[in-house]
């Protein structure tokens, strides 16, 4: 059976995956078909999502592929798409909560819809789906959650007024729900990816600000590929943080003592950018 699935009678657990038409969704959706598990996936896309099916039916061919077209900020879309998936594919194993959208920019030009769009998508659109799908999996007897969320969790970064408090608000949820739904049989596990390789990153750098990639360059690019791996193996294990890299996992482990230092460094690199 594969890591993390319930033995089911058709003998393939069900991997349901949001954002997972392209980037780090698309690579989890490829490791966990390769490990034998069938796919639930949700993107807003559907050309995006025949696209992914594709690709991973070239990948896995004997995985069922679902797909689901939905944007999970609705939160009855979302739960329109989640239902129809547990119908077609029955309950989830995995709920991979990874969709989101970062847009950076400075804190006195950016628009407040900005700040509304990134917090619906990164938070609620998570929410929206761990609230439909949790009680599914609890009564089918357990199952993995993970949620993706993002460095800019740990500390105030330069540029991401508008998204940093929607992954904060993530690791919050994460927090709660390891503790909540640990008695149901819901292993919950909070990632934390460097930057990576993506259609989303590309879009990022485009409305980021240049004193925010100096901020943010010594991390190096991962590999989507690379990322879902250690996502995958963490979770597997049941870890509850997933941090791949030297950098994200002293900044898991060690974010409130280094807060002090990082912000002094975001300081000067401030002051040399306006200089």
């Amino acid at each position: 059976m594969p890591a993390g699935g319930r033995d089911r009678q058709d003998g393939r657990p069900v991997a349901l995956i949001t954002g997972g038409s392209s980037g780090i969704g698309l690579a989890l959706a490829g490791k966990l078909a390769g490990l034998g598990f069938d796919l639930a996936l949700v993107s807003r896309r559907a050309d995006r999502l025949e696209v992914a099916r594709q690709q991973l039916a070239a990948m896995a061919p004997e995985a069922r592929i679902g797909l689901y077209p939905a944007d999970v900020a609705d939160a009855q879309a979302g739960a329109a798409a989640v239902q129809a998936a547990i119908a077609e594919m029955g309950p989830p194993d995995w709920a991979v909560l990874n969709a989101g959208i970062a847009r950076p920019g400075h804190f006195l030009d950016q628009p407040v819809d900005d700040h509304h769009d990134q917090m619906a998508t990164n938070y609620f659109g998570a929410l929206n789906i761990a609230r439909v799908v949790a009680p599914e999996m609890a009564e089918a007897g357990g199952g993995r959650m993970v949620f993706v969320s993002s460095g800019a969790a740990f500390f105030g970064i330069y540029g991401y007024a508008a998204y940093a408090p929607s992954k904060f608000a993530l690791r919050g949820l994460a927090e709660v729900l390891r503790v909540e739904l640990a008695g149901k049989g819901i292993s919950v596990t909070l990632a934390y990816p460097p930057d990576t390789d993506t259609p989303q990153l590309a879009a990022e750098n485009e409305t980021k600000p240049a004193i925010t990639q100096a901020i943010t360059a010594g991390g190096g690019l991962w590999s989507a590929e690379r990322v879902a791996e250690r996502i995958v193996k963490g979770a597997s294990r049941g870890r509850f943080l997933v941090a791949p890299g030297a950098q994200m996992t002293m900044l898991a482990y060690g974010h409130s003592m280094l807060a002090p230092l990082l912000r002094r460094y975001q300081m000067r690199i401030a002051r040399k950018g306006r200089s």
